[in-house]
């Protein structure tokens, strides 16, 4: 099951959603993880660490999986 994490905007890029949601350790990693095609959004894999995000989206790092929320 997805926990929520809340973001203040609208938007935010799926490399600085990972370091916020603590999948990951720096912001470094982000890009390893995407190249090696382990970042799934909404169910898809993903090639883009800049990649918008949205509320409702659903992102997942191996067995962690988390979904964007606002206020």
């Amino acid at each position: 099951m997805a926990r929520d994490v809340e973001i203040r905007e609208g938007t935010i890029r799926l490399g600085q959603l990972l370091k916020l949601a603590d999948l990951i350790e720096a912001g470094s990693d982000a890009k390893t993880l995407i190249a090696d095609g382990l970042v799934h959004v909404n169910g898809e894999v993903v090639h883009e660490r800049g990649r918008q995000l949205h509320p409702g989206d659903v992102v997942r790092v191996g067995d962690d999986e988390v979904r964007l929320t606002t206020h």
